[in-house]
């Protein structure tokens, strides 16, 4: 199994370091951070970051409000497909897609893949369709980009734990070194996405938590940008909340040796693609 890390979709808001943390001008730096994990059930992506069709035709499959206030940028060779070609593989050779929740910025590139089934969680796929109502959730959730997805695969919060957490073992199809957390707070049915790797787990969060200093340290540090967004978002801040706490102990367990990931944050990113640890 081999895991690449891909940053498919930059956003620059204003605010700077207010965002990030280590911006010196007046834009910050966020990214969508995605995985392709090669296994012999073929190509695994979990999340998509921005698709095609967001790039060459923005409007309405982006909501103007949130693509103003994030100051999206969008390049089609920040795709996940075109990355994916670049590293020499067919975008047929995609076979499952991994998704932590349904928002515009991780599910914009469901349908460069047409013949990837889609895993998630019940609970987020119920509440795209039923519950798209009010401003959050009508620009959260952009239908013209999930619309032509066939191939949907849901479940259910089991008692099978994971370090404490729930966990959905055995996703159909996949090897059963991944599998799905449901972490709720910032969705309905949000999730994380664990996989067994040889040098041990890696987990990723998803937006459970957003900035880098949320987890592996024991006091909560977030970025005031970064910490009025999640608020914005999130659909139960009791759950939210709750979660990160235990992500925040289990990154702090040398003896789970867990590694821990978001979907934004560039530090991190930057720190998986060049092969650095990822350290209390």
């Amino acid at each position: 199994m081999r895991i690449h890390h891909l940053n498919c979709g930059t956003d620059c808001p204003l605010g700077g370091a207010i965002f990030d943390g280590r911006s010196k001008g007046a834009l910050g730096h966020l990214i969508c951070h995605c995985l392709l994990v090669e296994t012999d059930a073929g190509l695994v992506l979990v999340d998509t970051g921005y698709g095609l069709r967001d790039v060459r035709e923005p409007f309405p499959r982006l909501s103007r409000p949130f693509a103003a206030m994030l100051n999206i940028r969008l390049r089609e060779e920040e795709t996940a497909v075109r990355q994916i070609e670049r590293l020499g593989f067919s975008p047929d050779d995609v076979r499952h897609i991994v998704i932590t929740h349904l928002d515009f910025d991780h599910a914009g590139g469901l349908e460069d893949f047409p013949n990837a089934t889609v895993h998630l969680t019940r609970a987020e796929l119920e509440t795209y369709r039923t519950k798209r109502q009010g401003f959050i959730m009508k620009n959260r959730y952009r239908p013209m980009q999930v619309d032509e997805v066939r191939a949907w695969r849901t479940y259910d919060p089991q008692g099978d734990g994971w370090f404490g957490f729930e966990a959905v073992r055995q996703l159909d199809g996949l090897p059963p070194e991944i599998l799905l957390i449901p972490l709720k707070g910032h969705t309905w049915g949000h999730a994380g996405v664990a996989i067994d790797t040889p040098e041990g787990w890696l987990l990723h969060a998803g937006d459970a938590y957003f900035y880098r200093d949320e987890v592996r340290r024991p006091d909560r540090r977030c970025t005031p940008g970064l910490r009025a967004y999640q608020t914005m978002m999130e659909v139960d801040r009791a759950s939210r909340l709750a979660n990160q706490d235990r992500l925040r102990a289990l990154s702090l367990d040398r003896a789970a040796g867990v590694r821990m990931i978001c979907a934004h944050d560039v530090v991190e990113y930057e720190a998986c693609a060049g092969g650095r640890a990822l350290t209390a």
